[in-house]
Parts: C-alpha cells; sequence; structure tokens
C-alpha cells in the first residue's frame, strides 16, 4: 500500500525525488507557509553571521595563550596542595614548564606562543578569554556544553538556536552548517550540532570533501522532469489528507521545508563548494599548496564562501576521533609537544588566513569569529608521582578561547588562571556567560531566547549566564 510516509522515506529517492521541489512552487505547483518561528533581534545586531572553529580534545593553555613564567620556576617540583587534584585519570605528576616559547604580539603586547605563529600575528584583532572553566572534564559532556550549555544530550546546539531565533539569511544554503574535520567527527557524533526539541529543520548540515558534499543530496534514480511533478502532485495529496485527518503537524511541516531546501540546495552546494575559481593567491593564503593545512584550508575558505551566500552559523572542527595513539586531536595524554605540534600546524594557518579574508573583505566587522576548546590542560604531568611526564591531563578549571570581529574589543585579554594555569583567579567566564555574550552580539537577549519544552521555557543558557560586557566595544 501507498502511502505518505512511503514516498518521504523511500532510501532509492533520498532527498533528490523532491528536487523539482522549490521549482514547482514557482510555478505555483505547491503552496508551503512558513510557522513563523524566526524572531527579530531584541535590539540592533553587531555580528550577523558565527563563525566556530572548535579544537577538539583539550587544547594546552598553558603551552598557548596563557603565559605563565613561574612554571619554569617550579618545572620538576611537586604539586603543592593538601587535596588530592580533580583530574580525568588521576596521574598527578610533577609540574612541567611550557613546551613552547612565548613572546608578546601586537600593540598591546598579547603574549601568545610559537605554537600559534600565524594566528599571533593577528593579536591585535583577537579578543582574548583566559579564564574559561567548565562543569565537566569527560570529553563527550565537555563537548555538548561547549555546544548546546547542557552536559548530555537532546539540547539544541547554539547553531540551532541561532537558526530558530534569527532565521534563514540565504534561500538556497542552510542556516547552519558543519565543516568536520577530514579524519573524524568528535566525541558524540551529530549530538553535537543536533536541534534537540527545536523544530527538525534547524539541525545543523554536514559538508563534507569530495564531489558530493552533502549527503543524499542527489538521487540514484533518473526520473523525467514529468515524473517528479506527478510524484511530487501525488504527494502533496497524500499531505493534505494526513493534514485533514490529524491537523496541523509540525513536524511534517518542517519536513516539507527541508525538503524544499534540499532542492534549491542541489543548485547552490555544487556552486558554493566549488573553489576553482578563486585566486591562486587566495589558495596559497590558506595552506591548500601544503598536505599538511590542505584539508582545514579546505574547510576555512568554504566556510568564508558560506558566510557570504547568507549562511548564518559555519562550525569547523579540528581534531577527528579520541583515543589511538598519535591521537588524532588535541587530547594530548602522552606527549604534548608532539601532539600540538601536528595539531597546530595542520590548522594555524588556515585560522589565520580566514580571518584575515574576512578583514580585508569588510566581512570581519560583522561577523563574529570564535575558537574555542572544551576545556584545557594541567600545568603537571600525567605521570606517576615524582616524576615528569610529556603530556598532560584534562584540565577543567582553567583554560583559554579567544574571539574576533563583530561588536569586540580588539587587542585585549579578559580573565586570568593562578600562577601555574591550573586554577581560574579572575572573572571566570562559564559557558553560559560565553553563549550570552555571543548571543549579545547577534541582537540577541539570551533570557528572551525560549522554547516551551516539557513543561519548560527553555533556552541556551538554561538559567545561568551573563553578558560579559568588558569584551564589547
Amino acid at each position: 500500500m501507498l502511502n505518505r510516509r512511503h514516498f518521504l522515506n523511500d532510501s532509492t529517492r533520498g532527498l533528490g525525488i523532491t528536487a523539482l521541489w522549490s521549482l514547482l512552487r514557482s510555478e505555483n505547483v505547491f503552496a508551503a507557509e512558513s510557522d513563523g518561528l524566526a524572531l527579530k533581534p531584541h535590539f540592533p545586531a553587531k555580528a550577523k553571521r558565527v563563525v566556530q572553529i572548535s579544537l577538539v580534545g583539550g587544547m594546552s593553555h598553558i603551552d598557548s595563550f596563557d603565559y605563565k613564567p613561574n612554571l619554569e620556576k617550579f618545572h620538576g617540583k611537586t604539586l603543592d596542595t593538601d587535596s588530592k587534584p580533580d583530574v580525568f585519570f588521576g596521574q598527578v605528576g610533577l609540574i612541567r614548564k611550557q613546551d613552547w616559547p612565548f613572546r608578546r604580539r601586537g600593540e598591546n603586547g598579547m603574549w601568545i606562543s610559537e605554537m600559534f605563529p600565524q594566528i599571533a600575528e593577528l593579536a591585535d584583532d583577537l579578543t582574548l578569554i583566559r579564564s574559561m572553566v567548565s562543569d565537566s572534564a569527560n570529553h563527550t559532556p565537555a563537548l555538548f556544553f561547549e555546544n548546546s550549555g547542557f552536559g548530555f544530550n537532546g539540547y539544541p546546539s547554539m547553531g540551532s538556536w541561532l537558526s530558530y531565533g534569527l532565521g534563514n539569511a540565504s534561500e538556497s544554503l542552510p542556516t547552519f552548517v558543519v565543516l568536520p574535520d577530514g579524519r573524524g567527527g568528535p566525541n558524540g557524533g551529530s549530538t553535537n550540532w543536533s536541534s534537540g526539541f527545536l523544530p527538525a529543520e534547524h539541525q545543523g548540515v554536514v559538508f563534507r570533501g569530495g564531489k558530493q558534499p552533502v549527503r543524499d543530496l542527489f538521487s540514484n534514480s533518473k526520473n523525467s522532469r514529468e515524473t517528479e511533478i506527478d510524484l511530487r502532485s501525488f504527494l502533496k495529496h497524500l499531505n493534505e489528507k494526513h493534514h485533514d485527518r490529524i491537523g496541523g503537524d509540525r513536524l511534517l511541516q518542517a519536513r516539507i521545508r527541508s525538503y524544499e531546501l534540499a532542492a534549491k540546495m542541489q543548485l547552490s552546494v555544487p556552486k558554493v563548494s566549488e573553489l576553482s575559481g578563486e585566486t591562486k593567491q587566495t589558495l596559497e593564503m590558506y595552506g591548500f599548496n601544503r598536505k599538511a593545512t590542505a584539508d582545514c584550508a579546505r574547510r576555512c575558505l568554504l566556510a568564508r564562501r558560506l558566510l557570504e551566500q547568507g549562511v548564518r552559523f559555519v562550525q569547523i572542527y579540528s581534531g577527528g576521533p579520541i583515543g589511538g595513539s598519535p591521537r588524532a586531536s588535541w587530547d594530548a595524554h602522552e606527549n604534548v609537544k608532539q601532539n600540538h605540534t601536528v595539531e597546530a600546524k595542520r590548522i594555524d594557518q588556515p585560522v589565520a588566513a580566514l580571518v584575515s579574508d574576512l578583514k580585508r573583505r569588510g566581512m570581519l566587522d560583522d561577523t563574529l569569529v570564535l575558537f574555542t576548546t572544551e576545556f584545557g590542560r594541567t600545568p603537571f604531568a600525567q605521570s606517576a608521582a615524582n616524576k615528569i611526564g610529556t603530556g598532560r591531563d584534562h584540565n577543567r578549571y582553567a583554560f583559554s578561547v579567544w574571539m574576533a570581529g563583530a561588536g569586540l574589543k580588539r587587542g585585549m585579554s579578559f580573565g586570568s588562571s593562578d600562577d601555574i594555569g591550573w586554577k581560574v583567579a579572575e572573572n571566570p567566564v562559564t559557558w553560559h556567560d560565553f553563549h550570552a555574550t555571543a548571543l549579545h552580539l547577534l541582537g540577541i537577549h539570551h533570557t528572551k531566547l525560549t522554547f516551551y519544552h516539557n513543561g519548560i521555557e527553555r533556552r541556551l543558557t538554561n538559567v545561568h549566564g551573563n553578558v560579559i560586557e568588558s569584551l564589547i566595544a
């Protein structure tokens, strides 16, 4: 028996069976209505769009953006504490010095290490937070906190909240696009860009490399235009009967809109993903000519092109599967110097190029750039007591992230950790504070962007969060 579910879910057709959906709408074969979920900004926005670079595994702040000269002084000494430190593996070795030299950068003398030489050149454009804290030192829940403000799945990510709150600025591309590391996805997989209890249309859409960046976008079947029209007409008839029988169905409406967008994406995705039109100078600036940087270069340049075409939120992941040795992420338990050298070389040039490219095109003034990681790493080695190992354990008590672009005070540092970079000493910043500040720059009051779910008006910042006014220009 044929029914509407058969036509929507038939795997042999996939998204491709609806390829003419938007064209048919323009010919008045169908009519569609928006359920009006998008809200108007609560006040004038400084940022129109966001690109987030998320470092999976836990970047060592004390080897990158948080200079602690006392680590040299205390190198090889025992941690002075009366209680056993709360670390993931519980192996507390001796304090160890930083693996990269630091020096002052930019007009304001921001301390940045040689781990990121090209990002360091952008010091005057960065807004550095050195006092981040997290509620978890476990990768998966820590990534969930970073993305959704909650430590477990089922909650919408920041990109999904922006899609729901501000709507789509592009008629032919998704509002929220995810560009995973070519080596694999982060802990928790697609939960990190889930729409949670928000309508399904607000979930992040994954773009991958190759000739088909979006999975199942094109059908394997070769139907004629006339056949597609007949199929769409019949499906419309089934949908109308289903609607008449059960009344309004938001999930059905969301799926219809998703299929409509999929049709438009069949034209827009190949165009935006085709990089051959970029100049040789641009490709070299991003690092296409180097094996180590090629993967991230492609994704950073694609991110710029997506932002130009109206995509609201682009998320770039650095780091694939956690585990194994050598690790394909920033999870440097065994050897920080070895691990972070590899990972930093993959992203330093492409990320610096992305920020510089946005700036030269006049886009940095209304684009918010976020450079984040789920937690930091300990100032003491992960090794048996009284030994100086080469790795560092997870540290949720202090770590560093930076922002750049729209509405921010540039070339400044905010907050601080203690003398050895173990715990926050001044101005702790939670993920709820971070999210509240990002939403503020986008014209959204974080307590007013809500969705009623299971008897509660839910929001990205839960019942917490304060805008960090000191960061805003």
